[in-house]
Formats: C-alpha cells, structure tokens, sequence
C-alpha cells in the first residue's frame, strides 16, 4: 500500500518562504507522476504542481506560477515543492498525491498524504 507523508509546513509572514517535502513509502516513488494540492477553509481542493515521473516535466497553476518550485528526488521517495514570495492568499492545508496520469484534476490521484498546514500572515 502506498503511502504519502508531507512535512514542511508552518506559519511565515508574508514574502517569505517554505519548503514541503513528501516522502513516498510502499511503492516505487518513480512509478508515479506526482502532484501537490490545497485546499483553504471553505473551499474545493485545488491543484498547485505536479511533475512528471522522471522530473523532466512540471506543471503549475497560474496563481502559484513563478513563485512555486515542485522537484523530486526518486532515489530518495521524495517530492519537494519550493514556495517564495508567499502571500496570505496561500494559506491552506497542502496535500501530496500520486497517480498514473499527469493531471490537475484529484480524480487522477489515487494516493493522498494527511496534508500540511500552511499559514501565511499579512
């Protein structure tokens, strides 16, 4: 059974920076394209990242584009997503996912971690 742990997450002022890591456990981390979610009080859960199995393709929605960095590392089951220049409108639990098809969409996520609080202060 896969499973996905996130870390890295904490409160920050606004402008500054974190760093999540997702470490994958029960399966080859390399099998599967990888992606980051959110999902802040009230709303749908929302795609941030994702990256392809190999690294080689990323992906980002607009709001987060140039700002966030999302990286993997298979030799040790991780995933990264790198977050500067952060605003109070990022704040929300973060979630890492694995599936078989890269997508933004969670309905192509088979596998989810617990989630991450992230809170940014104006």
């Amino acid at each position: 059974q896969v499973q996905l742990v996130e870390s890295g997450g904490g409160l920050v002022q606004a402008g500054g920076s974190l760093r999540l890591s997702c470490t994958v456990s029960g399966g080859l981390a390399s099998s599967y394209v990888m992606g980051w979610f959110r999902q802040a009080p009230g709303k749908e859960r929302e795609f941030v990242a994702r990256v392809s199995r190999r690294g080689l393709s990323t992906d980002y929605a607009d709001s987060v584009k140039g700002r966030f960095t999302i990286s993997r590392d298979n030799a040790k089951f991780t995933v990264y997503l790198q977050m500067n220049s952060l605003k109070p409108e990022d704040t929300a639990v973060y979630y890492c996912a694995a599936g078989s098809a890269s997508s933004p969409y969670t309905t192509q996520y088979a596998y989810w971690g617990q989630g991450t609080q992230v809170t940014v202060s104006s």
